[in-house]
């Protein structure tokens, strides 16, 4: 690999992360000094620009895809590259495209802070907390298990009451967990196109490194699992897979997997793993297009069945599909970015922009399949 695309790869990623700043909401007082209003003074530009870093961002992913596949680029070429991706975007504003990292401060403030039980209390209930003011799911209990809360609360103390340091930290630990994941994925597949794919999948890299969303730790919790369950430490596997569903409850449309594993393992039968992992990113493929009974499809959401696909990447027209739901996932963000209302035509666009490119994925491989 060249080290004109690492240069290039590392000044676009600096880029994205200044472009993340001009995303400071109006009320969020720990950042008024940078505060600059410019997109949502100047939408149209905003949403230019947030296309353009994407399909910058797919350019790159596709280029160290090919360098995979032509066995262009090593290990630990692929180290520095991810080294390089978590450097620099755990400097990012992290509510560029969501707000929930402030709802995960927030449910940690009323367990530990204001001693609390979040599954009762809603943050909105502590009047006059400095948090209520950007906070945009105030109004709401604890939507996640009690081992993710209890996780919240190492970056809490680590921030000693300061909000910044609580913020960056709950960063760093989503990144924690990006990498973790990564070595997890090479630990069970020794498939550095699985590697590639996973580690520097745009959807996964924003949703996790920008945005710091916990479905990482989950989506950890589970991989870990099942490697462990190949190591045939059925205690160990238990107690991950356990953490995974209290971390985020979706992890429990793996159960019939894990125990028919446990099966295998008890009965010391042959275990074919890529028709596990297989079958696990159905499952959660079914759970990512069932999401929308409870609320709405969001977009990183799709690191659930993301993280088992990329396990088997001969499964082209699953492969194809689900890499194109990671691109049009992102533009998922751009109708509201456009017009500023979640109302009108905005719901409308936002599910032709997700599904649009997968459909067109599946077409071409049904008529592929007719010729």
């Amino acid at each position: 690999m060249k080290k004109l695309t690492v240069i290039l790869y590392s000044v676009f990623l600096l880029l994205f992360t200044i472009f993340s700043y001009i995303f400071v909401d109006p009320n969020l007082s720990y950042f008024k000094n940078i505060y600059s209003g410019f997109a949502f003074s100047n939408r149209s530009l905003t949403t230019i620009f947030y296309t353009l870093f994407i399909l910058i961002f797919f350019i790159f992913y596709g280029i160290f895809v090919y360098f995979g596949v032509k066995k262009k680029i090593s290990l630990k070429e692929i180290s520095v590259l991810f080294g390089i991706t978590v450097v620099v975007l755990l400097l990012s504003y992290p509510a560029m495209l969501s707000y929930d990292i402030f709802n995960y401060i927030a449910t940690s403030k009323v367990l530990f802070f204001y001693h609390e039980n979040p599954y009762i209390v809603m943050p909105i209930e502590f009047m006059g907390d400095p948090l209520l003011a950007f906070t945009h799911a105030a109004n709401k209990i604890a939507l996640y298990g009690p081992v993710w809360i209890t996780l919240t609360g190492i970056p809490y103390f680590l921030g000693f009451g300061n909000f910044i340091i609580n913020l960056f930290a709950l960063k760093f630990l989503a990144g924690v967990f990006y990498l973790t994941t990564i070595f997890i994925v090479w630990k069970i597949s020794k498939n550095i196109i699985s590697l590639i794919l996973v580690a520097f999948n745009p959807l996964i890299v924003i949703e996790t490194l920008i945005s710091g969303h916990n479905d990482i730790v989950m989506i950890f919790l589970a991989l870990l699992s099942f490697f462990l369950l190949a190591k045939k430490k059925i205690f160990l596997a238990t107690l991950f897979f356990a953490s995974a569903i209290f971390i985020k409850y979706t992890t429990a449309l793996l159960l019939p997997v894990f125990l028919f594993i446990v099966w295998k393992t008890i009965t010391r039968k042959e275990i074919h793993f890529e028709k596990i992992f297989y079958y696990s990113s159905l499952l959660m493929y079914i759970a990512f297009l069932l999401s929308p009974i409870r609320e709405e499809i969001y977009p990183w959401y799709a690191i659930w069945f993301l993280s088992f696909v990329f396990l088997v990447p001969n499964k082209k027209i699953l492969l194809h599909t689900s890499i194109a739901f990671s691109f049009s996932l992102l533009f998922r963000y751009t109708p509201y970015m456009l017009t500023g209302t979640y109302a009108g035509l905005t719901p409308f666009a936002k599910e032709i922009i997700s599904f649009t490119p997968p459909v067109l994925v599946l077409i071409y491989y049904g008529l592929k399949k007719r010729v």
